[in-house]
């Protein structure tokens, strides 16, 4: 059974992006790299060498691991979110009720999370206690520093 990740067109396109990025030119900078050290002589006593090669593998690792994200990949299409409840895709404005703060989040798949943009992921403690949440709700959650309680004040696209 696959797990499916699901993206926005512009996240989609973002991973995309990236992955053609990592195959094309940081494939050809390892190559190059790899080439350089070999030049150098004895194989056997060539740390450069070694570092390349390893630097190879973990580019074809994330690689690798993109791959198989893109090849289980869905677009959603925003408009079509139903905003009466917490789903992946919409912002929540919320109340931390303890601290009586307000916050706006939007819930993301994983590969797009992103606390600068104020993106969490729907897998993290705070996108599983939200979603399914209707304005108005509670939610209690368990976070590793101890449960945060918080209110939906708002769900909008």
């Amino acid at each position: 059974m696959s797990n499916y990740t699901y993206f926005t067109k512009e996240g989609y396109d973002k991973i995309v992006a990236e992955l053609d990025e990592l195959k094309t030119t940081e494939r050809q900078k390892v190559a190059a790299a790899i080439a350089e050290a070999r030049d150098k002589g004895d194989l056997s006593e060539n740390a450069e060498y070694d570092a390349a090669k390893d630097a190879q593998g973990l580019l074809e690792l994330k690689i690798n691991e993109m791959e198989i994200v893109m090849a289980n990949a869905r677009i959603l299409d925003e408009s079509q979110l139903d905003t009466s409840k917490v789903t992946v895709f919409c912002n929540v404005k919320i109340k931390n009720l303890k601290f009586n703060k307000t916050l706006t989040y939007k819930l993301v798949s994983e590969t797009e999370a992103n606390l600068k943009e104020n993106k969490i992921s729907v897998s993290s403690p705070v996108g599983k206690g939200l979603l399914g949440k209707k304005i108005g709700e509670k939610a209690v959650i368990e976070t590793p520093r101890g449960n945060m309680e918080f209110e939906v004040l708002d769900i909008f696209l």
